[in-house]
C-alpha cells in the first residue's frame, strides 16, 4: 500500500476516492514513568528511549490506518497527517494518530 503525505501520486491517475481513513496509537503513563526513570539515556538533548516509543506509536497508528484503507478497497492514502496530542488529566498520555484519504490508483 502506497501511502504519501501528497494530495496526489505524480505520474497515477486517481481512479477512486474512498474517504477519510484514520489510526491511533496512545502511550500511556506507565511510559513517562519508564521515562523519566530512564533519564540516564538521553545524550545530547536526546532520548533514545523516549524516540522509540514515539516511533512505535507513530508505526501503530500508521498501520491501522492503512488496514482501513485495505478493507476499505484501497490501494494508496493520500494527505497523510501525523498528530500527536497530550491527553489525559496531567497530560499524562500522550496520542499519536495518523489520518488521510484512501483512495485507488492505476
Amino acid at each position: 500500500m502506497l501511502v504519501t503525505t501528497t494530495p496526489n501520486i505524480e505520474g497515477k491517475k486517481i481512479t477512486k476516492y474512498i474517504g477519510l481513513v484514520n489510526g491511533e496509537a496512545i502511550i500511556g503513563a506507565n511510559f513517562f514513568k519508564d521515562f523519566l526513570a530512564g533519564i540516564r539515556d538521553v545524550v545530547g538533548g536526546r532520548s533514545g528511549s523516549y524516540e522509540q516509543g514515539l516511533r512505535e506509536a507513530k508505526s501503530i497508528a500508521i498501520r491501522e490506518m492503512m488496514d482501513q484503507a485495505q478493507r476499505l478497497g484501497a490501494n494508496a492514502v493520500i494527505g497523510v497527517d501525523i498528530d500527536l496530542e497530550t491527553i489525559g488529566g496531567n497530560s499524562s498520555m500522550l496520542m499519536v494518530s495518523a489520518n488521510g484519504t484512501a483512495v485507488c490508483y492505476e
